[in-house]
């Protein structure tokens, strides 16, 4: 039988052994490499990013075992053909067994030859392998094979066959086949027409490869990536809705606002939000400043624990609750026992901190309560102070909590600090020893705005896991 090559051409001489065994040694060292980065690789259910990473190592070592199993065969030198039987070898199937060294190949490629003449059909033993099918009920001829192919499958079979057999074009495609076992397999099938002296098809040669779990693999990259762009995309929807809900509530101004009608009394207000550098919008912190009908100023700041729309909407739910009941006239420490209780009984169960206060020009007092959140920061003539915090747990921490409240009464020129954690890269408590040694940086500002700025200064560069806000109240302008 011919070679498995078209007969007009020379065949070629086989690789130079040392050449193989270099070309063994680096895919080994690369396969070792890449099932490290797999090994290192943990694997989070609900990370898609983590989940497409490992498919990609997946198929990186799916790929690196097909090409050694390969080049180890390749090293072994070429299996039995037809031709290693001599043109007048009886058309049963006869295969010398392989070396050792092509083992870790067997079930995976399989080779095959039909003669057009004869009608003696060869196949090497991987291929009766890699169909299922026992050596003893013989190779199957061109006309059986598409028994075992899909139906949806069996037309690519029969075009490239007769484009093979009729037009002398070389096979290159795939087909799935189902082995009597239940087994879906696919295969890849490369393969040439074996042309006589007289320039006809005397027989048709392939190779057939199983390459069900390259294909498996590549899906799971597939499938993992399309969950990535979708995660990916819920999450870019998200911050977007996130940042509009809170340009919606948080106060509009950017700049100095001026409250509590003029004189010495006045509050010179000015407020920043800090975006966390890492992680998207939260959604759970806020700052507020309402003028009341009574002539007071509601001040607040809060933190909610969560992130995305959850913590959005409850930012929401609460700021809403704060005005409705400040305008009520409830004070600060029982509007905070309300909102604790609110916070405790919602859908959507969440911690908060939060300081609340007002405002009372007439009497230049300032009444406070928190929960569970930072004090507020006095700077008074060059120096700062952190104002004793009365007693408070975070919002929905406990049910029934009671939550008391300080006051103290300013001067004209004293600033006030209100912020939310967070607005050092690690969140400790030594953002507020900071924030007291900018005393007479701050003191030394003619505006809120001005002081707003120095905070920035200070703090907008770091690089801060969570958001954070900043509020500014100077009295008397």
């Amino acid at each position: 039988m011919p070679s498995p090559l078209f007969a007009d051409r020379p065949a070629p001489q086989s690789p130079e052994r040392e050449t193989v065994d270099a070309l063994i040694t680096q895919a080994r060292r690369l396969r070792g490499d890449m099932d490290a980065v797999r090994r290192d690789t943990s694997v989070d259910d609900d990370d898609t990013l983590w989940r497409w990473q490992r498919a990609l190592c997946e198929l990186a070592v799916r790929q690196l075992d097909h090409l050694g199993a390969h080049l180890d065969q390749l090293r072994a030198g070429r299996p039995d053909s037809p031709t290693d039987l001599g043109q007048d070898a009886p058309s049963t199937h006869r295969r010398r067994e392989p070396p050792a060294l092509a083992r870790p190949a067997l079930g995976r490629v399989g080779s095959a030859e039909w003669d057009l003449l004869t009608d003696e059909v060869s196949w090497s033993d991987e291929l009766y392998e890699i169909f299922g099918r026992p050596a003893e009920s013989g190779p199957m001829s061109l006309d059986e094979l598409p028994s075992l192919v899909f139906p949806d499958d069996q037309p690519v079979l029969t075009a490239m066959v007769t484009g093979c057999l009729i037009d002398g074009k070389p096979i290159d495609g795939e087909f799935r086949v189902l082995r009597p076992d239940g087994r879906v397999r696919t295969l890849h099938m490369l393969g040439e027409p074996v042309i006589d002296t007289g320039g006809c098809t005397a027989s048709m040669w392939a190779v057939l490869r199983d390459i069900s779990e390259l294909r498996r693999s590549e899906r799971a990259v597939r499938e993992s990536g399309d969950s990535l762009r979708r995660a990916q995309h819920i999450a870019t929807t998200e911050r977007r809705l996130v940042t509009e809900l809170q340009e919606a509530l948080l106060p509009s101004w950017r700049g100095s606002l001026q409250l509590s009608g003029s004189g010495p009394a006045a509050l010179d207000l000015a407020a920043r939000y800090l975006p966390s550098v890492w992680s998207p919008p939260t959604g759970g912190d806020w700052y507020d400043v309402f003028e009341l009908p009574s002539g007071e100023t509601l001040l607040t700041v809060g933190d909610l624990t969560g992130h995305g729309m959850a913590a959005a909407s409850s930012m929401a739910m609460l700021l809403g609750a704060l005005r409705g009941m400040a305008v009520a006239g409830v004070e600060p420490g029982a509007l905070l026992g309300h909102l604790s209780q609110l916070l405790d009984a919602s859908e959507q169960p969440a911690l908060g901190g939060v300081l609340c206060s007002r405002y009372t020009p007439a009497t230049r007092t300032f009444t406070w309560a928190q929960a569970g959140h930072p004090a507020p920061l006095l700077f008074r003539d060059g120096t700062g102070r952190t104002l004793t915090p009365p007693d408070g747990v975070l919002l929905g921490a406990a049910s029934g909590a009671a939550y008391e409240q300080a006051g103290v009464r300013l001067r004209p020129g004293d600033l006030l600090v209100l912020h939310t954690d967070g607005l050092t890269a690690d969140g400790t408590t030594t953002e507020q020893d900071r924030l007291l040694a900018l005393a007479p940086r701050l003191t030394g500002t003619r505006t809120a705005q001005q002081c707003a700025t120095t905070v920035v200064e200070e703090f907008g560069e770091a690089e801060r896991a969570d958001d954070a806000c900043v509020m500014v109240a100077r009295v008397g302008g």
